[in-house]
């Protein structure tokens, strides 16, 4: 089916969610996507950092293979060997003792949510409930984790939107300190808030933040639905910052593309779930977690790791050199393989204009271009890259002269 017409299609039976690129891609290998016609793109994209070990790797594939193979399905009234195995690679390799699988980011940070509440009820009663979470924030486009989420745009046209929630500055400790009441359960944020333009925790203030909760005895809640699986350099960002959550939620590269979410925490915190309190039909599936488990070897075999950490700095370095040459470049940010830039000019025009060049990028709100390629991206293809952007750069101000 040509694109044309698989558009016409999709327009005619897909609800209107999205803004897609003009192209269908119809396979991938390594860090390179291809469309119906053929062409080829280089994907700094990964699905929205989800295929962080770029498509079609031989260890993600086979496991895949093998597992269905023998078990796709059966529910969580039974015990299966895959999710056993991948919840103990977790918890080994984390701050965390107890996992709950579910299938996507948002169900992870509802299931944060929920046990959150739960907890500081068990122990607190009824009146402990609100959840302290950052402007700018995204945290998913359920009812709760919309809420959750301290970005009106979002939340606009969904009223009333469920109570409970309060925002601050993200950033700002004395903020949130004001904020805390005898009524809040839960401190909730991304240590990176990559929907919001990828803006950087500081060092001081999440180390400040857990001191704070402890104190207050308000669990902190890490989002690292983007920032975990090797994505900054590390397993788990909180590892670069010298401190621990007391929940964490994990998604996006976890499966490798397959759909798969994560809630862990600590034993304390994960025995006010019981049987009944929460749970998740396909959550932690046999084949979602085979796939989690092939991704998880592979990366705690450090290669890829340090690979991305070294991509990362020379991505950043690259960006960087890119905004002292060019005034439309206002800020360069980010950790690792998660990098922005934003810029004084529709960032949509630049993301079409790598398109066209067989690259494939994307931004966060008007002027805010995001870098989230798979793990294994190489030197040659982030020089391409940055070459491409020096001339879009180059011809836009030319232009304006």
């Amino acid at each position: 089916m040509p694109t044309g017409e698989l558009r016409l299609n999709a327009e005619q039976y897909l609800m209107n969610t999205y803004t897609r690129q003009p192209i269908s891609i119809v396979r991938g290998r390594g860090t390179k996507v291809y469309d119906l016609e053929g062409r080829e793109y280089i994907d700094f994209v990964a699905g929205i950092a989800v295929t962080l070990l770029g498509h079609g790797h031989p260890d993600l594939v086979l496991a895949i293979q093998k597992q269905v193979q023998h078990l796709i399905h059966t529910s969580n009234l039974y015990y299966t060997e895959p999710q056993v195995r991948l919840a103990q690679t977790l918890v080994e390799h984390s701050f965390a003792q107890k996992v709950f699988f579910c299938n996507s980011g948002a169900e992870a940070n509802e299931a944060a949510i929920k046990l959150s509440r739960k907890y500081s009820c068990d122990k607190y009663g009824a009146d402990r409930y609100e959840i302290i979470t950052m402007k700018n924030s995204f945290h998913g486009r359920t009812l709760a984790t919309l809420t959750a989420t301290g970005q009106e745009k979002v939340q606009k046209g969904f009223a009333p939107l469920m109570p409970g929630f309060s925002y601050v500055t993200f950033n700002d400790l004395s903020e949130v300190e004001r904020a805390m009441t005898s009524k809040t359960a839960a401190v909730m944020l991304e240590p990176i808030q990559a929907e919001g333009g990828v803006y950087v925790a500081d060092r001081g203030y999440l180390q400040g933040l857990q001191e704070l909760c402890r104190e207050r005895d308000v669990l902190l809640i890490f989002d690292e639905v983007q920032t975990g699986m090797g994505r900054t350099g590390t397993l788990f960002c909180y590892e670069q910052f010298g401190m621990q959550p007391d929940i964490m939620t994990l998604a996006k590269g976890l499966g490798g593309g397959v759909p798969i979410g994560a809630c862990l925490a600590t034993d304390a915190v994960a025995r006010a779930f019981s049987p009944g309190t929460h749970a998740s039909t396909f959550g932690g599936n046999p084949l979602a977690c085979a796939a989690g488990s092939a991704v998880l070897r592979v990366l705690l075999d450090g290669k890829i790791l340090e690979k991305g950490r070294r991509m990362g700095e020379s991505l950043a370095k690259g960006l960087t050199a890119l905004k002292e040459r060019h005034r439309l470049v206002k800020d360069v940010r980010g950790l690792g393989l998660l990098q922005a830039m934003e810029l004084d000019i529709d960032a949509k025009t630049v993301v079409a204009d790598c398109l066209a060049r067989g690259l494939l990028i994307n931004c966060t709100g008007d002027h805010v271009l995001r870098f989230v390629p798979p793990l294994i991206i190489a030197e040659p293809e982030i020089s391409r890259l940055l070459k491409a952007l020096e001339q879009i750069f180059s011809h836009r101000t030319t232009a304006t002269h």
